[in-house]
């Protein structure tokens, strides 16, 4: 007796979680679900993209500002001895 309630049991509960699963699987797969979908991967691209062009940004100033001080353009004409 108590075997099978055991079993019933063990039953209902996989035959919850399957349902509660497929729900889920279906929900995502109407057309809202993929729209949701779709707008939160091209947000976390974006995302990464400015992110991308912010170091970008950051590497050129300072590669620059390395190039500017090397030529002599970084506005300290006169503290240079002259060569």
């Amino acid at each position: 007796m108590i075997r099978r309630l055991f079993w019933l049991s063990m039953g209902v509960t996989i035959g919850a979680l399957v349902v509660r699963k497929l729900s889920r699987f279906a929900e995502r797969m109407r057309p809202s679900g993929i729209a949701a979908s779709f707008a939160a991967g091209m947000a976390d691209i974006a995302d990464s993209l400015s992110d991308f062009a912010a170091d970008v940004r950051t590497a050129t100033q300072q590669r620059e500002a390395t190039l500017r001080a090397g030529a002599g353009l970084d506005g300290d004409l006169g503290s240079r001895e002259p060569a």
